[in-house]
């Protein structure tokens, strides 16, 4: 007979006692990515399969457990608000508590950590959800969302007894020159290098050939996302370390990270607080901006939810781009907040270059205000 010592045990909630499932991915991807799981009695839980993203578990089990209210999540009191708890030794391949931290010659130092709100939080947390989801339709977040993901649909399956093809450098190269996206998620399905040598593209000093590839990638990501969406979110993290290392350049790739959470906020639009870390550089100032205003395009809701007010002062910017940007962004989310500010900005004929949809639109700073205030103010019209 076994010991304790060697016994296995099912996971457990630290609250209620009761037998936990195996935690999932989720099917929103986020910047850190624990599997996550929910109680019977309402607690929320991650698994950190090492034991040494402890401090990331907490967070990303808050605000979980926070209906992804941040400013909400920091705003809570341990014990006041929300009680913790952890299982240790936990193994999440055989889903089992090993307490004797060792299962066939293999270590187990995985932890289960616990989030439980009390009644008062959870029911105020609840009541913010039902007000955001009222104010969604008026801000076109959700409805545009789904659009967006019935449009796409799912990608239809290929042949499997079909020829493969391997992609290298020089097809890739071709298939984007001639902006083939049907051609590349092919490619893609046959081989997964593609994405890797669509991103080698980006290394190119015309910044506009890094928009148009920055593009190209968000529509492939976008298809490949309803079939893969590990693989791209894979891409994202890949992406954000680059634009992170010091040592290595981050030509197109603040762009990139925009262009495919535009392509599918539904599911990757939680990184999207992650584009501001991006605008106090002022060279990846211009790419973040053009990369929210894509996000923006088919979820405002998402940069209305974070502090995008801090953006207003980017309208008097000395840099036409810059400004003109901003009221692109700012348009699109309808900011009734920075309204006279953009209509100050009405008679400024400065020409700008922006990308949109691959394209690039020549059009001048007073053009965009213009349309920015006409966003603003179309429910007010459509009213009257």
């Amino acid at each position: 007979m076994s010991s304790k010592a060697e016994a296995h045990l099912k996971p457990w909630c630290p609250f209620c006692g009761m037998d936990v499932g195996r935690p999932t991915e989720g099917v929103q991807r986020k910047m850190r990515e624990f599997p996550m799981g929910i109680c019977e009695c309402g607690a929320v839980y991650v698994g950190d399969a090492t034991g040494h993203n402890l401090g990331a578990a907490m967070v990303e089990c808050l605000v979980n457990a926070c209906n992804e209210q941040w400013d909400l999540a920091w705003e809570l009191v341990p014990e006041e608000d929300y009680l913790t708890g952890t299982i240790d030794n936990y193994d999440e391949v055989t889903h089992q508590v090993v307490v004797k931290r060792n299962l066939d010659g293999r270590a187990v130092r995985g932890v289960l950590y616990f989030v439980r709100l009390h009644q008062e939080a959870s029911e105020l947390i609840k009541r913010i959800g039902q007000k955001q989801e009222a104010l969604r339709p008026e801000q076109g977040g959700v409805e545009v969302a789904q659009r967006v993901a019935v449009a796409l649909g799912s990608e239809p399956t290929r042949d499997p007894k079909r020829a493969r093809r391997r992609a290298d450098k020089q097809v890739v190269k071709q298939l984007a020159q001639l902006v083939d996206i049907d051609a590349l998620v092919d490619l893609y399905l046959d081989d997964s290098k593609t994405l890797r040598y669509l991103q080698r593209l980006l290394y190119e000093p015309d910044p506009a050939a890094r928009y148009r590839i920055a593009w190209i990638i968000g529509q492939v990501c976008g298809r490949i996302a309803t079939r893969e969406p590990g693989s791209v979110a894979d891409l994202l993290h890949r992406l954000f370390e680059a634009c992170s290392d010091s040592a290595a350049s981050s030509w197109g790739m603040v762009e990139t990270i925009g262009a495919i959470i535009g392509a599918r906020p539904d599911i990757y639009g939680a990184f999207t607080r992650h584009l501001f870390n991006f605008m106090g550089d002022p060279g990846t100032r211009e790419a973040a901006l053009w990369g929210l205003g894509e996000i923006a395009a088919s979820r405002p809701d998402l940069i209305r939810n974070t502090p995008f007010y801090s953006l207003f002062p980017m309208l008097t910017h000395s840099d036409p781009m810059m400004r003109g940007l901003t009221l692109r962004l700012l348009g699109r989310i309808k900011a009734k907040e920075a309204g006279l500010q953009i209509m100050a900005l009405q008679n400024d004929e400065t020409p700008v270059t922006i990308c949109e949809q691959g394209a690039f639109n020549t059009t001048t700073v007073a053009a965009l205000s213009v349309q920015a205030t006409q966003n603003i103010h179309k429910e007010d019209s459509n009213g009257e």
